[in-house]
This record gives structure tokens, C-alpha cells and sequence, in this order.
């Protein structure tokens, strides 16, 4: 399996160290060519929503990534790619895929005084140390989207089809679980 990392800002390296500690083939997405490597995953990063959105339209990488994305490419959105993916974001007029049937609210847990930590039942996956920096949650759910987590009655996780988004960073973890459900999620045809 090879995984594509959105690469224009954000915690991408801490994605590509726990893939490669897992054993995938994954590489750095920067630029329009890289798009025409084969690969049959891709994860959008925690960062800025805001500025990756620029950065994706700016790059031309904007349509073809959500041509990917609305084609089945399987994708794993953490916080700022939570929002990315979101069809709906709360108060926001940014530009994002709006490929999967949630409501997000950016930074809902306030600024980076209000990072934390906790630990919470994800779904098919167990207990899971959960790391929120700036965080947003998912203020609802509905169309083909399920829940997968929650904190404090919070969605923090939800999956639809082959796309897959968590508020927190399991990558900021050195727990692999999460990350192994997206690679067992997108081996399956």
C-alpha cells in the first residue's frame, strides 16, 4: 500500500514516521506532479485549515484532490483535514472538499491554552489516548456518516465510506491503532 501525505503544512512528518513504523510506502504530496505518482491512500494533516485550503487552491491541487476524494481514494483527515473534508463548517465560509456528511466547528475547545489530552472508546479500535491541539469537533452527523468517537458528549472521530476523520492527532501518539484501521480500511476493495 502506498499513502500519499498532504505535505504543504501541518503535522505531516509525524503521519509519514508512523506509516513507515508500520510499514507502508508513503511520500510527501507538495505539488501538482506529485498527484500523478501512483498511490491508494492519502492523509490530510493537522495544521491550519485556513491556510491549507489556500495553499490547495493556490498549488492547483485543490480540484484534483477532491476529484480523488469524490472517486474513492481512501482519506484520513486529522483536525485541520477533519474541517478540509467536512461538508458543512460551522460559522465558516473557507474553502474545503465538503466530501463527507459532517458539521464542523474549528477550534471548538478554544485556543492553544486549551489544548488536552484524554482518553476514549473508538470504535473498532478500543480505548485510545487522544491528543487536541486547537481542536475542532463534529457538531453533527448525518447522510452516510457514522460517529466513531466522542469526548464529553463531543464527536471526535466519524467515518464515512472510505474516508475517515479524528479532531485529535493519533499520530502525536505512540500508539499505531488508528492508523492501522486506516490502512485496513483502505486495502478493502
Amino acid at each position: 500500500m502506498r499513502v500519499g501525505v498532504l505535505a504543504l503544512q501541518g503535522a505531516f512528518i509525524e503521519h509519514i514516521k508512523m506509516l513507515r513504523s508500520l510499514g507502508a510506502d508513503c511520500f510527501e504530496i507538495r505539488k501538482l506532479s506529485d498527484l500523478e505518482a501512483s498511490f491508494d491512500a492519502l492523509i490530510i494533516p493537522g495544521g491550519e485549515s485556513t491556510v491549507q485550503g489556500k495553499l490547495l487552491c493556490e498549488l492547483n491541487l485543490f480540484s484534483p484532490i477532491k476529484k480523488l476524494i469524490e472517486n474513492g481514494l481512501p482519506v484520513f483527515g486529522t483536525c485541520a483535514g477533519l474541517i478540509l473534508l467536512a461538508s458543512e463548517i460551522d460559522g465558516g465560509k473557507e474553502k474545503h472538499f465538503a466530501t463527507m456528511d459532517i458539521s464542523a466547528r474549528r477550534n471548538a475547545y478554544g485556543r492553544q491554552l486549551g489544548s488536552f489530552s484524554a482518553t476514549a472508546e473508538f470504535d473498532g479500535v478500543g480505548e485510545f489516548p487522544m491528543t487536541f491541539i486547537r481542536a475542532p469537533y463534529i457538531t453533527r452527523v448525518f447522510g452516510k456518516a457514522k460517529p466513531l468517537a466522542t469526548v464529553d458528549g463531543k464527536i471526535v472521530a466519524a467515518r464515512q465510506g472510505n474516508q475517515l476523520v479524528t479532531a485529535f492527532h493519533p499520530e502525536l501518539t505512540d500508539d499505531t491503532r488508528i492508523h492501522e484501521y486506516f490502512l485496513n480500511m483502505a486495502g478493502k476493495p
